[in-house]
This record gives C-alpha cells, structure tokens and sequence, in this order.
C-alpha cells in the first residue's frame, strides 16, 4: 500500500488541479492491487491535502491552498493555564510522560523492550474477533447498558475476585488506567497525602498529581510493601489512601508475601484508610507460578480495599474493560464519578467480554500465554546473565512481563537509555517509577512485546553494544576527573 502511495503522490503532477484521477477501478487493473488497498492509498492523500474526493464523483487533485491566514497568538494561553487561585490546590500542568513512555511506538528497526502489552502474536485476536461478531448478533447490543454494567459480566468479575464479593460490589469500567482515576477521586481530595509502594507505576502516580494528591513513597522488597514502614507513613502523614500492586508488582515483580497480607489490611483498618488494589496482571503468571495468592479484596470484610482488576493486558490494548469492586457506602461513589465521567463503558465491547471470557478460547489462551511468558522470561535472564553480568536483577518474577534491573553504581540513567535507543533498544528509564529521588539507576526491560526468542537475542546483543558505550565514557570521565 505504501507503494501504491508513492507512485500516486509521484504522478500527481500530470493532473491539473481540480482534474479528475483514473477511477479506483482502472487504477486496481493498472497495479493489480485490490480494491481496499487502492482505497487505503488516496485515504493517505487526501489526509496529506493532496487529493480530495467526491461521493459518487471520484477522486481529484487537490487546489493548491490560497494564502493561509496568519497564525493566531496563543501566547495568552500561558497565563491563563498557570493562573493559580490562593485556595487552587490542583497543579494546573499535568505530566503524561511517565504514560507515554510504554505507549509510543518506538522507531522503525528499534526493538520493543519498552512495550507494556502482549505481542500481536500473542493476542487472542481470533478469539476477540469471534467473541466480537458473536456479541454484534446479540439482540439489544448496541442498546444502553446498565450504568453499573451488564449484571453477567458484574458476576463474572466478582466470581474472579472470590471471597464473599458479590456482583452487585462490582462496577464495570473502562481500563484500569479509568478505574485507578475514579478510585483516587473518590477517596481523597485534593492536596491530601496517598501513599504509594516505591517504586511503583507511573501511570498512577501521573492520576494522583493530575488530582492534586501528593504521593508518598513506602519501599517494597521482594516480599511486597514492607508494613512497619507502611505503618509509619500512615502516621507520619495522616494519609487515608494506600495504593498497592499485591501480585507481580510493577516494576519489581514483587508478590505481597502470606504474613504480611494480613498486616497491611489491619495497619490499613486502624489508620481509617483505604488500600486501593490494583490487581493487574492476575492473568499473565507464568507457567511455574504455582496457586496464586487471592486477591486482597477476597479477604477483607470490612470494605478497606478497593479492587482494580482488567482484561486488557491479557488481551489487547484496545480491549478496555476492567471492573472496580468495593463494599460499603464508597461504592455509591465510586459509581457517581464513573458515572459523571463516562456515563457507561460501550455495551457492544462488555458483551465481547462475556463471549470471550466464556468461550473455550479463553483458558486455552491463558495456558499458552503462561507458557510462552516463562520462556521469554527465562531467556532473557539467561541471556542477561551471560552477556550482561553488570546489569543487577534482584528478583525473577513469576509472572508479569517485566524485569526491573538495578545498572551499575554512579551509572546516568538517562545516558544509558539513550545509548540502547542508539543502538536500536528502546527501554523504560527507573525514574519515573519513583515519588521521590531514586535510591539508585534502573531501567525496566519488558518481555512480552518484542515478536520471540530470536529479537530477545538481538536485543540483548545491542542492550551490550550500548553498554560498553556507557562504561567506556564513565571511565573517560574518571580519568578526566583525576
């Protein structure tokens, strides 16, 4: 198609403007292409303003544009959007940088291990596909949808969850990012303190500024949140909010440990807080990760944790659909926010969710991906551990998608990453997953959106051009410096 887009852009100049191209069906029979290719080729035209179109009239070169107007002066903006009110608690500049480093697609030829969703080829794109059209023959599926979600897809959630969580606990929502955002909203105001595990996703800590909130680091360790520290933040700052990631922690990989499942909870209960769970990789444990831990919210009566569970990451990016389970009168909240916020997640895209999520595709798929995640993760440490011994990994999870490796003492963080990004590696600089300053320089290495074994190998190999780059400079400086 890129071709044909080429050669059409290259020929243009034989017509007058306003003259009329050949019809899309001389130009299928001149470049023997099909029809959607010819058609996907002048979508790119006319997108560049080269060729406009006329329903049942054809396809035409475009007039050259008269004078543009002047631009406008926008500078006015600048005051406007920093303009604080005495009482103005909310940061008027929001920071999405943490975001959009895992959602850009890095360049051509560079290798993804920065990518935070599964592989095209590991998607269930059949399945969905499937679950789609089965859901488009659905009577009532493009009808509104309750505004709590379809009660079947509720039951299905809270049956995930476990416990005594029932269906009515469950709201339907659209992503985890979504569910995380309403959570934050509905439990603390602007300018209060949540506690956050450290280091800890960025996405979230991107929600809770955006909010106004001020983040409060409490460090993990192999074994989850460490809660004599958990304790003392709670007393230090009077936080009513603790958001945690209990199972295959993002960045660490880190599984709250069975002893302190409990502790966390009570040191929760007798602060009068909240504890936000974000469950979000429950799907993606590897093949040797054993019985996996409930969720914390299948053991909490009292109505201390908030659930944030989604399919997403074991399915598609596009595949938004999550559920935000809570017990109690924060619930009448929680569901208020998401209301005024979205109004409803899309009923044609939950009942896909119910097809999917019932057909027999689905637990053959997640036995698959179990399988294929610990391969690449045991190739990638293996392949680590041989070529790049410099490169720290404390921990090897057992689920998840990533490695969260610690570089050398006195390493740039940001001129590492540079140099992979050179070398054709794209990665996830460590500072972002941190509230405050860093205890030292990370990087963070996912191994699911890169194509197989083979771009893993490739990978590594450049991830150790690039580092002898990096050493090399540190020690020229060194001999600068003495």
């Amino acid at each position: 198609m890129g071709e044909l887009t080429d050669q059409l852009r290259r020929e243009l100049d034989r017509y007058s403007p306003g003259g009329k191209l050949p019809s899309s069906r001389a130009l299928v029979e001149r470049f023997r292409v099909s029809p959607v290719t010819v058609s996907r080729a002048l979508a790119h035209l006319v997108a560049e303003g080269l060729v406009v179109t006329r329903p049942g009239a054809g396809a035409f070169r475009a007039r050259p544009r008269t004078t543009s107007a002047p631009p406008g002066d926008t500078s006015w903006q600048e005051v406007a959007l920093s303009a604080d009110g005495a009482a103005d608690l909310v940061p008027r500049s929001v920071d999405a940088s943490g975001v959009t480093v895992s959602l850009a697609a890095p360049p051509p030829g560079v290798i993804e291990f920065n990518g935070g969703y599964l592989h095209p080829s590991l998607q269930p794109e059949r399945a969905m596909s499937a679950a789609l059209a089965r859901a488009g023959r659905r009577p009532g599926t493009w009808g509104r949808p309750p505004m709590e979600g379809l009660p079947e897809l509720r039951e299905w959630f809270a049956r995930s969850i476990g416990g005594a969580v029932t269906a009515a606990e469950v709201l339907v929502s659209a992503g985890g990012q979504t569910a995380l955002t309403t959570a934050l909203r509905a439990l603390a105001p602007p300018g209060a303190p949540v506690l956050v595990e450290s280091p800890t996703y960025p996405g979230m800590l991107a929600i809770a500024r955006s909010a106004g909130l001020r983040p409060v680091p409490v460090p993990v360790d192999p074994d989850g949140v460490k809660p004599e520290l958990l304790a003392d933040a709670f007393r230090a700052t009077g936080a009513r909010v603790f958001v945690c990631q209990p199972l295959f922690q993002n960045p660490t990989g880190a599984v709250l440990a069975p002893a302190r499942r409990g502790e966390v909870l009570r040191i929760a209960r007798e602060a009068g807080a909240f504890v936000v769970e974000d469950d979000f990789v429950r799907r993606l444990a590897h093949e040797d990760a054993g019985p996996l831990p409930r969720p914390l919210a299948a053991d909490d009566p009292d109505g201390v944790v908030v659930h944030v569970g989604s399919l997403t990451k074991a399915t598609s990016p596009s595949f938004r659909v999550s559920a935000l389970a809570a017990r109690g009168p924060v619930l009448e909240r929680l569901r208020a926010i998401q209301v005024v916020d979205t109004f409803f997640v899309p009923r044609p895209l939950q009942e896909a969710a119910l097809e999917l999520v019932g057909s027999p595709a689905w637990p053959r798929h997640l036995r698959s991906i179990a399988a294929e995640l610990k391969t690449r993760r045991d190739t990638v440490t293996s392949a680590l551990a041989l070529h790049l011994p410099e490169l720290s990994l404390p921990h090897v999870p057992s689920g998840g998608y990533h490695l969260w490796l610690r570089l050398p003492d006195g390493t740039d963080e940001g001129a590492f990453t540079a140099a992979t990004l050179r070398a054709g590696v794209a990665l996830t600089p460590g500072r972002p997953y941190f509230s405050a300053e860093p205890p030292a320089p990370h990087v963070r290495l996912s191994f699911a959106a890169v194509a197989g074994a083979e771009e893993i190998a490739e990978g590594v190999r450049r991830l150790r051009v690039a580092c002898d780059e990096v050493l090399v400079e540190s020690v020229r400086h060194g001999v600068r410096d003495l």
